[in-house]
């Protein structure tokens, strides 16, 4: 499944023609389309000089939480550990922040460009413990290729 994603990423990144947000967002509503446990696909990304997040694109029920801090919610602590975080009960975890009721896992994966965590891809799904290390593979394999528009 991830392998046939793969080809169908590059073709949408490679569009210079499309802004980098109108090309992040596909990739979004493409993930969330054909991945039948990515219920919700969002970046976010560093907000300037500020230790927070800021919403970019995204693909599923809007959020309230369109500002991360550092360090709060699994968002926040990935921007602060730099590496992935899964999570595969989200009432297990004391540090969570609820973005919608029927959230019961997530994955988020930090974005690198230069050495440098930059932001990271946020999926929440409402399937309890759907995520493996393919999916962690996966989402790496995005943000390397996301990471080369950016640079």
């Amino acid at each position: 499944m991830f392998e046939t994603l793969k080809p169908e990423i590059e073709l949408i990144l490679n569009k210079p023609e499309a802004t980098i947000d109108d090309r992040l967002q596909k990739i979004c509503e493409l993930l969330k389309e054909r991945l039948e446990y990515y219920d919700w696909v969002g970046f976010y990304f560093r907000n300037g000089t500020k230790e927070e997040l800021k919403l970019g694109p995204y693909a599923g029920e809007p959020t309230d939480h369109s500002i991360i801090p550092f360090g709060k919610g699994i968002c926040g602590q990935v921007a602060v550990s730099n590496e992935n975080f899964v999570v595969p009960d989200v009432k297990a975890q004391d540090n969570y922040i609820a973005c919608s009721l029927t959230v019961r896992s997530e994955i988020v994966v930090p974005l690198f460009v230069k050495g440098e965590n930059i932001g990271q891809i946020d999926i929440d799904s409402n399937t309890p413990d759907p995520f493996s290390s393919a999916d962690e593979r996966f989402l790496e394999f995005v943000n390397a290729k996301v990471a080369e528009i950016l640079e």
